[in-house]
């Protein structure tokens, strides 16, 4: 790849370095250009434009991510569409990130140009939440290393580098053990926070069994549970286990059982006991257990439910990292909710759906059908199958029958009384029903029935406001359309839009932060506003 201060007759087809700006121009840094942009530079007075220049070795960062995102990717992810050399890959279900640590290295270590990053090993996760991503760092990868990592990543005995392992819902056994003195409020809280535990990871607590701690009378308990059908035993003791010939691992041992491994290098979490009776988990609960605070127990429950094997190896590796006890530098408790890595930034479809249709005449032309369902319901169920979170429909013309032709959506509708007063008032109420936590939102047209879930999937992906990328617009050809994505931080500006205007004007208003999205169809162009356009509409459908 070629990089530098390019004349302008060698600059079609480059790659722009840094955004241009000059003489009422604008091309964005990523750009590739083309003869005309070459003229409007030359026009503008440029003569050279910083620009990269891609050899025939090398492969378009967008192609190159694609690549290996698709190599890397196991089950339980979703991949999106490359945006500037990233793809991101999602979490399609609950469960456990699992990731080959040795795999990703030797391909982060092959070429600079080339990285992915993931959560840690083991992190739990949740539907939507990014799990990794892969990034090319210039414009462009060498087609060798590149291959190379696809080698790395692409071997059958392995399995996958990154993959989602779903929380598989098993039915769990508690035993809990009593000396005299034992509180039985002390056994009710113990099984209540391991209900509690089990929840997140889709288990139930299907028995609860209560005896004196002594091997002969525990032992018969644990066959006794395992002739019931649970997948996994858990065993409370009512005193700590000090050794392996103590109570609670000879009474494993009297079912028949082994012991795995007894202890762990996790704190709170030592004495936890590893064991198994005719191939079914038996573990020996450490008394931090007791608390709903994360402790090394939950590291080895979390995988189990996931069906990922746990061995003796597995729980002496568990030490970097597994000082869990609270101290000073991090004082506020560390429950197992707050242990999950950060979600993705939360957005948020708002769907404008109060419009009179003047153009249209008598007809409210979001309720005209196309291929037999109404043009609103297409827009919003294209919301409602993205990975938008929540989605907002705002009403005001016809609010009933445009309500009923949603009905059984999972959508909060919002009435706008003022709905004649302009496309405005439309914007600032759906936008005051959005939820404070969402980080932005896509303003979505009722009357854009060819917008599909596939494409708002992309505004979110190619959003990242810490990068600078807080306004995404889509185009066709170079021309802008919608759907526009925009950060919370313009929220309030819009609020203040008065009319029958949207808020185009803040796009250029804010050049800097405006990302452009091509798009393969005109989907983005196309909204049906008289009776000669919805004609050519359901024409085509038909």
């Amino acid at each position: 790849m070629k990089f530098g201060d390019i004349p302008l007759d060698q600059a079609e087809g480059a790659i722009l370095a840094h955004s241009v700006r000059q003489n009422g121009l604008t091309l964005k840094k990523g750009h590739r250009l083309s003869a005309d942009d070459v003229a409007s530079l030359r026009a503008a007075g440029r003569r050279t434009v910083v620009a990269a220049v891609l050899d025939d070795g090398d492969v378009h960062e967008d192609e190159a991510a694609s690549r290996l995102a698709a190599a890397v990717t196991g089950d339980g992810l979703s991949a999106s569409a490359a945006f500037t050399g990233r793809v991101n890959l999602f979490a399609e279900t609950h469960g456990l990130c699992v990731v080959d640590c040795e795999r990703l290295d030797r391909i982060n270590r092959l070429d600079e140009a080339i990285t992915i990053a993931t959560l840690d090993r083991y992190a739990p996760v949740e539907p939507g939440q990014m799990v990794a991503t892969v990034k090319i760092i210039p414009f462009a990868a060498p087609e060798a290393e590149l291959q190379l990592c696809e080698a790395v990543a692409v071997q059958r005995d392995l399995g996958p580098v990154v993959r989602v392992a779903p929380f598989r819902g098993r039915k769990t056994g508690l035993i809990q053990t009593r000396l005299p003195g034992t509180k039985p409020a002390v056994l009710d809280k113990t099984a209540r926070v391991t209900a509690d535990r089990l929840a997140p990871l889709a288990g139930t607590l299907a028995r609860e069994r209560r005896c004196e701690h002594d091997v002969k009378t525990l032992a018969g308990e644990i066959r006794a549970m395992l002739s019931s059908g649970i997948d996994l035993v858990l065993i409370a003791g009512a005193s700590a286990i000090t050794d392996r010939r103590d109570v609670l691992p000879a009474a494993i041992e009297a079912a028949g059982g082994a012991i795995e491994h007894f202890g762990m290098p996790v704190d709170p979490g030592n004495l936890l006991l590893l064991g198994a009776v005719a191939g079914t988990p038996v573990l020996g609960l450490p008394g931090c257990a007791h608390s709903p605070k994360l402790n090394g127990f939950d590291w080895v429950l979390q995988r189990l439910a996931a069906d990922v094997p746990v061995t003796r190896a597995d729980v002496m590796g568990m030490g970097v990292g597994g000082l869990l006890t609270e101290i000073p530098s991090r004082p506020l408790p560390r429950s197992l909710a707050a242990d999950r890595a950060p979600a993705t930034p939360r957005i948020a479809a708002l769907v404008l759906a109060a419009g009179q249709s003047r153009r249209m005449g008598a007809r409210n032309k979001l309720l005209a059908e196309i291929d037999g369902v109404p043009m609103v319901v297409r827009a919003v169920d294209a919301a409602v199958a993205s990975r938008a979170d929540p989605v907002v429909v705002v009403t005001g013309h016809e609010r009933d029958a445009v309500a009923a032709a949603l009905a059984g959506r999972d959508v909060r509708l919002v009435d706008n009384p003022a709905y004649a007063d302009g496309l405005s008032t439309s914007l600032k109420a759906g936008l005051d029903a959005l939820p404070g936590d969402a980080d932005g939102a896509i303003v979505c047209l009722g009357d854009m029935p060819r917008i599909t879930a596939a494409l708002l999937d992309r505004l979110i992906t190619a959003h990242n406001s810490p990068e600078g990328r807080s306004i995404v617009v889509p185009t066709r050809d170079g021309k802008r359309g919608n759907p526009v994505l925009w950060d919370r931080r313009y929220f309030d500006a819009m609020r203040h839009i008065a009319g029958d205007v949207g808020a185009r004007h803040l796009i250029g208003e804010n050049a800097e932060a405006v990302v452009e999205l091509e798009t393969e169809d005109e989907a983005v162009l196309l909204d049906i506003d008289t009776p000669d356009a919805l004609r050519r509409v359901t024409d085509a459908a038909s």
